[in-house]
């Protein structure tokens, strides 16, 4: 009875370790790995063993920022079962990456949680972070903006108004700095704010910061009003023009 009593405090209870087969996965991928679980010293009764994908985004509250996190999809990878003393077991899974999971670029922004289910008793989890790549279209995309002499700064996912929000209550913002080609001198930043609709549909909300020159422009500046806002949508059969298409744009407004 007092060992039952230390595992539902986590003392002498299961364990659980989650190894990936990889730790970078592109987005619509399908994300493999094992759930190992070790037996603790006295038999627990396991509801399920869960994992949970997870990432963070920004939320404005009274003029300063805070973290939110936010759960992109939760998988149920068994019934209930029976851990008994010193058991290993193993558990495969797979899971397809969602699409509206924001790309990493070497942060640790999107993790998946592993957790067994045992009530009346503190679950045992494990976390692990993930490296997530862009899929083909994205790729295609970046390349794009790249080749028109445009450098990735930073990606931060920002809340969205309600009227905005798809699946999730965040996007996911890129922003670029003009370090050559056309636009280099010409603009302060290029923004890129992504939702996707599917693997082969994406659809952007296009930021230019067109850049300041003498009064006027600092007064347009000052005031926000050198930003110009462009919404467009780009599939496979867009991409061999992409790039002319996106010069255009940005020069209508330059």
């Amino acid at each position: 009875m007092f060992q039952r009593f230390l595992a539902s405090v986590g003392i002498g209870a299961a364990k659980v370790d989650t190894v990936l087969q990889r730790d970078e996965w592109a987005v619509g991928e399908e994300v493999k790995g094992l759930v190992h679980i070790a037996g603790g010293a006295v038999e627990q009764n396991v509801d399920s063993i869960y994992l949970t994908l997870s990432t963070t985004y920004t939320r404005e509250s009274d003029d300063r920022k805070v973290s939110i996190t936010q759960d992109l999809a939760k998988i149920r990878l068994t019934d209930p079962l029976v851990i008994k003393p010193g058991e290993k077991r193993e558990v495969p899974f797979s899971f397809t990456l969602p699409i509206e999971t924001p790309l990493t670029f070497g942060l640790k922004k999107v993790w998946i949680r592993t957790g067994l289910d045992i009530k009346h008793s503190m679950d045992p989890s494990d976390t692990d972070y993930i490296q997530v790549l862009p899929g083909t279209l994205m790729s295609d995309v970046m390349q794009a903006v790249q080749s028109l002499g445009f450098r990735l700064r930073q990606a931060e996912c920002e809340e969205l108004p309600h009227r905005l929000r798809g699946s999730v209550p965040f996007a996911q913002e890129l922003e670029f700095l003009p370090v050559s080609g056309p636009f280099y001198r010409k603009l302060d930043e290029l923004e890129l704010l992504v939702f996707p609709r599917s693997l082969n549909e994406l659809e952007f909300i296009m930021e230019i910061d067109r850049k300041a020159k003498g009064l006027a422009g600092l007064f347009s500046e000052a005031l926000d009003l050198d930003e110009t806002r462009v919404r467009f949508t780009v599939t496979p059969s867009d991409v061999a023009t992409l790039a002319h298409r996106l010069e255009q744009m940005i020069k209508k407004y330059c």
